[in-house]
This record gives C-alpha cells, structure tokens and sequence, in this order.
C-alpha cells in the first residue's frame, strides 16, 4: 500500500487547525504529522517532518504566509503549499501564488472538497479552476510600467510564436483541452507547448505564467461595464 501522504496545517486559529485536521483524521490517504501557529513555526516544522503538502494561512503573526511560502518553496521544494485564505478574491492570495503555492483553500471549505484539494495537489498539479485562476489575477495584478518596455519578460524571447499564443490562450482561462480544440491539435501537443513556455518564462507553473502574462501587459483585464 502506498503511505498516506503527511500535511502539515499552518494557521494562527487554534479552532481552525483543529478543524482541518479533524476533517483528515478518517482519510487514510492522508496523516497530519504537525500544526503550526505562525509562519516561522510552521517553517521550522515543515523542516523537521518534511511534509508533502502545507496548508498556509497567509495572514500570520511572526511571519505570514506569503513569506513563509517563499522560504519554504526556496528551502523545501518537494513540498507543496496551500495557501488558507477567509476570501477567495484577495489580492493576498495572488502573492501567495507568486511565491509558489499550488492553489488556495477557502475556510470554509467542505471535508469532501478538502480531501478532493489535497489529492490534486499531492499529484502535483494546481487546484486553481483556470477561469477562477484567470479572474483572481486579472482583478488583482497590474502591469508594470517601464518606459522602455518591451511589455515581454526577457526570459521570453525565446518563445515560439505558438508557445506565445498557447499563453494568450492560458492566460484568458481555457484549460489544456480547450487550448487543443482552439488550435486544432493534440491535449499532447499542448502540454509540450506549455512545457516550452515554462521553461522560457522560467515559472513553474500556469498560476505564474498568468500573473506574468498580466504584468507584462500580454493580456489584459477586461473592465466590467
């Protein structure tokens, strides 16, 4: 049988944590093996029992979340974050995402929905919808403003002319079958399109590649009438 995987449960509510971990404790594909109250405990546990997935409050004292997030991501890469937010529309959560986490959880979250999060994430795959994902960033990211500008990363140059469309396309919400049905070919091909564009942006994953394709100005956010 394969181990459960081992979660590590970071927030500053008591009531929470032991609600997480209460929702866990009947899933044997799943072990809660520590519980943080900040952001530098919840670093310092993570380093001692090495878990494959910490669920992140980002608000903190100590240390919050989000810099939390960017030390363990930086120190722990095997270990996979998920960031705890009370509002699914926090400017809070993007930065939790550009500093590496996988996707976010709301608290009020639902045992089944919970459970559903952890196993996708412990697949190593985002929870973000890519239109929630696509939403979130454009609400809350800017682009950045330089004079000289080419409004394209340097890491970008690279791309080909497909790799970029295939980050238009990303970066408006639709996910890879979508993408493959827009550009008549393969889900395959599309994957190894977005393997290229990774690499050339030097992200990790689509949450980053949006955020950058909404800094650079690539796309934009449609303003609401």
């Amino acid at each position: 049988m394969t181990a459960p995987a081992t979660i590590l449960i970071a927030d500053d509510q008591p009531l929470v944590r032991r609600g997480l971990a209460l929702m866990l404790a009947p899933e044997p594909d799943f072990q809660v093996v520590a519980e943080a109250a900040d952001g530098a405990e919840a670093v310092r546990l993570a380093h001692e029992h090495r878990p494959d997935v910490v669920i992140m409050d980002i608000r903190m004292p100590v240390l919050d979340g989000i810099a939390a997030t960017e030390r363990l991501v930086a120190e722990l890469p095997g270990c996979r974050i998920l960031a705890l937010s009370t509002f699914d529309m926090d400017e809070h959560v993007v930065a939790a995402l550009r500093a590496g986490a996988y996707g976010f959880l709301p608290k009020d979250i639902s045992p089944e929905d919970l459970v559903a999060a952890l196993q996708v994430v412990r697949d190593g795959e985002a929870i973000l919808a890519p239109r929630l994902l696509t939403r979130l960033i454009s609400s809350h990211v800017k682009a950045a403003v330089h004079p000289t500008s080419t409004r394209v990363p340097s890491g970008a140059e690279g791309l080909t002319p497909r790799e970029r469309e295939v980050w238009r396309l990303i970066a408006a919400g639709l996910d890879n079958t979508e993408i493959a049905e827009r550009l008549g070919v393969s889900a395959s091909t599309v994957k190894n399109h977005i393997t290229g564009l990774f690499a050339g942006l030097g992200v990790r994953d689509r949450a980053q590649a949006v955020i950058a394709a909404y800094e650079t100005g690539l796309v934009t956010a449609r303003r609401e009438s």
